[in-house]
């Protein structure tokens, strides 16, 4: 991701760790912070003229290739993901993160609120489904 670097740098870089250095599992991150991370980050490598909308767009899909080439051939899978190994588990994460951080990416360039466009389409989804005529079949 980013031309072969990763956006937040190491977990030092981004103000978490241990001090042995070893990353934290279970942080809560907001979106509001992952933002300025992103842009803290582009700014500090003069990649901001690269950041337009179609550039990160076509980037996020990119991304979202490298996330199904996971799951390709593997049938359907139970949650949780019990069978599967801690390197593909990790993986995983990797791949996920990366179109989370284009697709936060992209809002903020765009000049999108993510987390209030998320809430808001999740009200109006409750009101378009309501939880007696939400089945599927």
């Amino acid at each position: 991701m980013w031309g072969g670097w990763e956006p937040l740098g190491n977990i030092e870089e981004m103000g978490g760790g241990g001090e042995d250095g070893a990353e934290e599992r279970g942080v809560d991150v907001g979106l509001k912070d992952l933002s300025k991370r992103l842009e803290d980050f582009a700014r500090a490598r003069d990649w901001e003229k690269y950041h337009s909308p179609r550039n990160l767009l076509l980037a996020m899909i990119g991304e979202v290739g490298e996330l199904s080439e996971i799951f390709q051939w593997r049938g359907e899978v139970d949650k949780g993901l019990p069978n599967w190994k801690e390197a593909e588990k990790e993986h995983l994460g990797e791949e996920l993160s990366d179109v989370l951080l284009y697709l936060v990416r992209l809002a903020d360039i765009c000049g999108i609120d993510l987390g209030d466009a998320a809430a808001k389409k999740i009200v109006k989804n409750a009101v378009k489904y309501p939880p007696n005529k939400a089945a599927f079949f």
